[in-house]
């Protein structure tokens, strides 16, 4: 059984961990893809939602432990890089 990938305290730690590491030994399997996370983010959307569309939205991120903002940035990437699908 493969070990879970640990936490670090910096990207120092991090890189020296890669280093050094047989990383064989670690389960990849609940990492993900950061996609456009690491753009600037120089554009800006404005849109009116129902509200408790945008509170399933932020309950949603609650959840995932990560800010409403980014939740919607990846459920909009996810949109856009998923195969299309043929009729």
């Amino acid at each position: 059984m493969k070990k879970p990938f640990p936490v670090f305290q910096s990207d120092e730690d991090a890189e020296r961990f890669v280093e050094t590491a047989d990383l064989s030994a670690f389960d990849f399997g609940s990492f993900r893809t950061a996609g456009f996370e690491f753009e600037t983010k120089d554009a800006r959307v404005n849109m009116r939602l129902p509200e408790s569309l945008l509170n399933a939205v932020k309950e949603k991120a609650r959840r995932e432990g990560i800010p409403y903002q980014r939740f919607i940035r990846q459920a909009l990437e996810q949109a856009v890089t998923a195969p299309t699908r043929k009729p």
